[in-house]
Formats: C-alpha cells, structure tokens, sequence
C-alpha cells in the first residue's frame, strides 16, 4: 500500500487548519469582537493568536514535508511537477513568507505592547497583523482551490 495518500491527506488537513483559522478569525470572530471595549477585544486576540500561531507553525512544518514529499515520492522530483503543483508551491512559500513577517515583527510588538498596558500601540499591530492576513486569507484559498481541482484543469 502506497502512503502517498496519507502524505496527501496530512498536507490537506494542514493546509484546511491553517486557512479555515484565517477564515474564522478574520471573518467571523473579528467582527463579533467589534463592539468590545478595546482592553477586552486586545485582551482576547492575546489570548486566542498564540494558540493559532502554534497550529501554524504545526501546519507549515507538515505542508513542507508533506508538499516536498509528494514532489520527490509522487511526481519524481521538481522536473516532473505538473503546472498546478508549482502554483501551489509558488503561492505556499508567499503565505509562509508573509506569516513568518507577521509572527516575527507585529504579533511581537502587539505582545510588548499589549503587556505592558500600550493598548494603542496594541492596537496599531493587531491592524498590521490584520492587513497581512487580509492577504494571506485570499491567497490560501486560492491555494486551496488550486490543490483541490489542479489536476482536473487543462493545461
């Protein structure tokens, strides 16, 4: 039994957590904290943004290996790689970039300054951090959508 299909699944169910958390945070849950008073609607992203952020990094980590696994194991290396494959890579390593930047400079900054009672600054990153997922939300369900139905397209 070949465990491309279970590689498959991982890089599928890894790439669904991380997108469908996107979508839920920045369509549903976001706007549902709007009539909050900016201390609670903070106080909440605090707490919620670090459990996400470890789920994203479990999902890269496995949308990595599982990608490139498929690459070497189920198409014979980068030669091989029908066109939808390379646009989900291309547009894969642009989340990755862009979420590495969002971790890495504004959810850093919004934690100081959330912590040490800066709510404005606070609020300043969240807004950062927002405008990237603004971004990174379209082109994972584009990548999503390229996964799911790439090898039904003609090329």
């Amino acid at each position: 039994m070949s465990l491309l299909p279970w590689v498959l699944a991982l890089h599928t169910l890894a790439a669904v957590i991380w997108v469908g958390g996107m979508f839920f945070a920045h369509m549903l849950l976001r706007p549902a904290l709007g009539d909050r008073q900016p201390a609670d609607r903070l106080g909440l992203w605090r707490q919620v943004l670090p459990r996400f952020f470890r789920w994203v990094w479990l999902s890269i980590a496995t949308l990595l290996v599982t990608g490139y696994g498929v690459v070497l194991w189920g198409y014979g290396g980068f030669g091989n790689l029908p066109p939808h494959v390379d646009i989900m890579q291309t547009t894969g390593l642009m989340m990755m970039a862009l979420y590495a930047y969002l971790f890495f400079l504004p959810w850093r900054a919004f934690r100081r300054s959330f912590d040490k009672g800066e709510l404005a600054g606070a609020a300043g990153q969240l807004g950062k951090i927002r405008q990237i997922i603004t971004i990174n939300l379209p082109l994972g369900l584009f990548t999503t959508a390229v996964g799911a139905t790439g090898g039904f397209w003609t090329y």
